[in-house]
């Protein structure tokens, strides 16, 4: 962008791979110079990572890019999932100057700044909290993007794409960047690798490797002091896995989705598990892993689920005892295959139901 030196605003809505992605431009930016700074008002570019996982999501998107505009940001840059699914409305928007899809995202400050990616990585970066931001010494690692589960309610496989996992290698440098400087200069303490099918990671590299192997390789080839897991999808798991935490460093807490606790919804959400086997997995966690914190995610008033099947779904959720969890009220999103399904639930009866699940995990 002409060369000179600019004061940018970041913000994001959504999953932790947003927030990892915000943190990755942050890093990027100060790299090549530019200053970050809390607020639309008083930047020369805004960048808006967008979500669409619910209607709210999409919304709070459009909210964001709005007051950012408001605010006098007169070069707005916009990316993320909504953006990518809609992105003649994103570009509609006031002073919204580039639409920048999913599958390009990777390369959006690269871009932006005319330099090669690889200008970012010659050397470590300062990391410091992301003004406007909530990051504190927590960062998040963006390992994989994409996904190849067709969940019949997700738009998010949509909007990512096919599964992309990183090398080994470019997670360690990412690792060591955020842990560089210390506690005053805003050091991470601890690390979140994220993606938006974690479980998969390595799948599509050569070599047969596995997310085992890289969490490995963190541990191993860093002084990371705390490594977290961002959300498991259960049928990615084996007992085995759970070995990997006898290593201290590993934070004792999973997060591992359920949606239901009926097989005849989780049928219909082309989820990849059943009760059974999501509460065998649930067993040997707790089991191998001592004080393992379990979470999960729900969905209240899936289509088709009946008040019999809710009902199965909330003793279920009960009887796992979760340490807490976020529940969801079902939000038809275009272009899924459960929007277009019959028997859908009166919102009445998804928020009904949506506070009784919420009760329950409290």
């Amino acid at each position: 962008m002409n060369g000179r030196k600019m004061k940018i605003y970041l913000d994001t809505v959504g999953c932790r791979l947003n927030q990892a992605e915000i943190e990755r431009y942050a890093r990027q930016f100060r790299a090549a110079g530019h200053e970050l700074v809390g607020s639309a008002e008083e930047a020369d570019l805004a960048v808006v990572n967008t979500c669409t996982v619910t209607n709210a999501a999409a919304s709070d998107s459009r909210k964001l890019i709005r007051r950012a505009a408001r605010e006098g940001a007169d070069e707005i840059v916009v990316t993320g999932c909504w953006s990518t699914l809609r992105p003649e409305k994103a570009a509609a928007l006031q002073n919204v100057s580039r639409v920048v899809p999913n599958h390009k995202k990777d390369r959006l400050v690269p871009d932006l700044l005319g330099v090669t990616g690889e200008t970012f990585d010659l050397e470590p970066v300062e990391r410091r909290p992301i003004p406007g931001t909530r990051l504190r010494t927590r960062a998040f690692i963006k390992v994989q993007d994409g996904c190849e589960n067709r969940c019949t309610f997700c738009i998010t496989t949509v909007a990512r794409g096919a599964g992309r996992s990183r090398t080994i290698e470019q997670v360690i440098s990412d690792v060591r960047a955020v842990l560089d400087g210390d506690e005053v200069e805003g050091a991470a303490q601890e690390v979140v690798l994220t993606g938006v099918h974690l479980g998969s990671w390595g799948q599509d590299l050569e070599g047969g490797q596995r997310l085992a192997d890289l969490v490995r390789a963190v541990l191993n080839r860093t002084g990371v002091p705390r490594l977290r897991l961002s959300s498991l999808e259960p049928w990615d798991l084996d007992p085995a896995f759970f070995d990997l935490w006898q290593d201290e460093r590993l934070c004792r807490h999973l997060h591992l989705p359920l949606q239901s606790g009926s097989a005849a919804t989780l049928r219909r959400m082309a989820r990849k598990t059943t009760p059974q086997a999501f509460a065998e997995l649930v067993a040997a966690a707790r089991e191998r892993i001592p004080e393992v914190a379990i979470t999960t995610d729900v969905i209240a008033g899936f289509p088709g689920e009946s008040q019999a099947e809710f009902e199965e779904s909330l003793a279920f959720v009960r009887a796992m005892n979760f340490a807490g969890g976020h529940v969801f009220t079902y939000s038809a999103r275009p272009g899924t295959a459960a929007a277009r399904m019959p028997d859908q639930v009166p919102h009445p009866q998804r928020k009904t139901r949506n506070a009784r699940l919420r009760a329950v995990l409290a």
